[in-house]
């Protein structure tokens, strides 16, 4: 395994490569880092590809900007066709996990040449929490939010998530890994009002210590290592500032919404993600109808939202497949 640190303008990007041969890009969401993708990296290098993990933008070892305007998908674009360049190839399949999966969607339509397959993880296209519908994100997350606490609505307000989580970022952390994992209830947050409520408020304390069956103690560790390596106000900036920019990014990309896909793709996700849970059936249909080459629909049982890291086997499983068909087509 190696790491690289790649210097473009007033960003640094870091990522780790394994492996050699055709290009396979890995970008992660929130609460990711390169590391969510433990699992992939060395199956993906023995079976003949060469896979890179990225620190995105305002996570890890890479930069962490704290303007909302940095994480617009023109800037997140640019950084994985700088890494393509970094590796010496005009093309590579992408495979993004939440922010990285949106991302994904995104690259499949405007650099078609540059990422012509794509594995997406987690997020369907069209769902509307996402930026797929034709309202504003930050409206819908208010309308939301005048039901029950929702934690995009929440993060919309710069400053007030940094400065409630200041001392209890591991404990975030743990509770949200939880939440959002299979025996987690994110969704538990519709018992709670908007006003004067924090995402850590919603958040259960974990029902069992770890080890969990899918997260070590030493694992874990190393997410709080590296998130906790940057000045309090920067520790989570990838995330937060991530859902502050969804409304820019609609704003840029929103005639091409409807627009299909016809490149090949392959959607996983676990069977008891929330974000799943959230989605109404019309959205996996829509998908389908808009993506014509979607070539493979996967819902993992016994995985929540980090499907790759919960059911590692089966997401290597289904991804090794996806990649081997595109070569025999190629």
């Amino acid at each position: 395994m190696q790491h690289h640190q790649l210097e473009r303008g007033d960003v640094s990007l870091h990522f780790v490569s394994m492996g050699e041969g055709p290009l396979v890009l890995l970008a992660h969401g929130f609460p990711g880092l390169w590391y969510s993708w433990r699992h992939q990296l060395p199956v993906l290098a023995e079976a003949g590809y060469r896979a890179v993990a990225l620190d995105m933008r305002g996570y890890g070892r890479s930069s962490r900007p704290l303007d909302s305007a940095a994480y617009h998908f023109d800037h997140l674009a640019a950084d994985l066709l700088a890494v393509q360049d970094y590796f010496g190839t005009s093309e590579s399949v992408l495979v993004g996990h939440d922010f990285g999966a949106n991302l994904a969607w995104h690259m499949s339509l405007h650099h078609p040449q540059r990422f012509p397959a794509i594995a997406v993880l987690a997020s369907p296209r069209g769902m509307p929490l996402a930026g797929g519908a034709d309202v504003r994100p930050s409206s819908l997350f208010a309308q939301i939010a005048g039901q029950h606490f929702f934690h995009m609505h929440y993060f919309q307000a710069e400053g007030v998530a940094e400065a409630d989580l200041v001392g209890r970022e591991a404990e975030f952390l743990k509770r949200l890994f939880w939440a959002l994992s299979a025996e987690g209830d994110l969704l538990d947050w519709q018992r709670y009002p908007s006003g004067g409520t924090t995402y850590l408020d919603v958040l259960a304390e974990p029902s069992q210590g770890l080890p969990w069956r899918w997260l070590s103690q030493e694992e874990f560790d190393y997410y709080c290592g590296e998130y906790l390596a940057a000045e309090p106000g920067q520790v989570f900036a990838g995330g937060l500032n991530s859902y502050r920019a969804m409304d820019a990014n609609w704003t840029s990309f929103r005639d091409s919404l409807q627009d299909k896909i016809h490149c090949p793709v392959l959607f996983l996700a676990g069977a008891e993600d929330p974000v799943i849970k959230l989605c109404d059936p019309a959205v996996f249909t829509r998908m389908r109808a808009s993506v014509p080459g979607l070539r493979g629909e996967l819902l993992v049982p016994a995985a929540g939202h980090f499907v790759q890291q919960e059911q590692a086997a089966a997401t290597n499983r289904a991804l090794l497949a996806f990649l081997g068909g595109l070569r025999a087509t190629s």
